[in-house]
């Protein structure tokens, strides 16, 4: 941890080839800033990226990262956080790699509460394969593959954070630049699995949900009396399907990581010279 590093010090020397005025832009500067505000430093973090428009986020910031198969960023960023619990380990995707084909393991790593943070870029359509529905669009979200809408309700991220046990819930939107930020260092300092959904409007194939269009309907709890402890209230909020909110929704702050749950607190990256003791008696056993 160092109290010198500045978010520019996550930026890598690659130009980000999203199209201009992508919301992952500001979702990718909030994430930097926080990990600057949060003492980290790109030697010591590791960013592992879905498929798709915000699978390119691992190639723009200066930081250990892989860029991995589509639905399979959690799994990865779970087997870095338990191998080298010393790591700060930064997963992030897109609302179909993380909802859709990703929707098992998100469920998984929730209620696993690993000590790391999953920041979801959500623009409620595919945008990288030229705009069809994803699975937090609108049921009447018309596309070239989706004419007549989905006809199917969207999948609402934060009630299934919320029932798989989820230490941490919130969200925020990416260009809130200071709200964004505070929302993000909170889930990196949180003891736990931290997710933030983040709206990050998609200006070349979603003309719905639009900057303007969270401007005029976030709700920011910060303004609001909301107790982010109370799970009751906290459920509420996020079944409440005509309000979108920003801020954190849910803490248990008597969160456990599966880390010190389990006694894992050893960098396994380590391994001392020579066998294990009684591995060769175990071979025999077996073989």
């Amino acid at each position: 941890m160092s109290s010198d590093i500045r978010f520019t010090d996550f930026k890598s020397d690659k130009q980000p080839t999203w199209c201009p005025g992508c919301g992952d832009f500001g979702t990718m500067n909030g994430m930097m800033k926080a990990l600057a505000n949060t003492g980290n430093d790109p030697d010591n973090t590791f960013v592992v990226a879905g498929i798709g428009c915000s699978g390119k986020i691992g190639t723009y910031m200066h930081s250990y990262a892989l860029h991995g198969v589509h639905g399979r960023a959690l799994p990865v960023g779970t087997g870095v956080k338990l191998a080298n619990p010393d790591l700060e380990v930064m997963v992030a995707g897109g609302d179909g790699d993380g909802y859709s084909i990703g929707a098992g393991h998100f469920i998984h790593a929730v209620r696993r509460n690993v000590d790391m943070t999953y920041v979801v870029m959500d623009n409620r359509i595919y945008g990288l394969t030229k705009g069809q529905a994803s699975p937090t669009s609108r049921e009447d979200f018309e596309t070239s593959t989706t004419p007549e809408g989905p006809k199917q309700p969207p999948v609402n991220p934060l009630a299934l954070a919320l029932s798989a046990g989820g230490s941490f819930i919130a969200q925020s939107f990416s260009t809130d630049a200071q709200r964004h930020t505070e929302i993000v260092q909170k889930a990196i300092e949180h003891d736990g699995f931290g997710f933030v959904n983040v709206f990050s409007p998609c200006v070349t194939f979603n003309d719905v949900d639009t900057y303007d269009y969270f401007r005029d309907s976030i709700v920011d709890l910060a303004e609001e009396d909301h107790d982010p402890t109370d799970r009751d209230a906290a459920k509420t909020k996020i079944l409440d399907a005509d309000k979108e909110y920003q801020g954190v929704l849910y803490q248990n702050e008597e969160s456990v990581p599966y880390s010190e749950l389990h006694g894992l607190d050893s960098n396994m990256a380590d391994i001392p010279d020579g066998a294990p003791e009684d591995a060769m008696d175990l071979v025999r056993e077996f073989y």
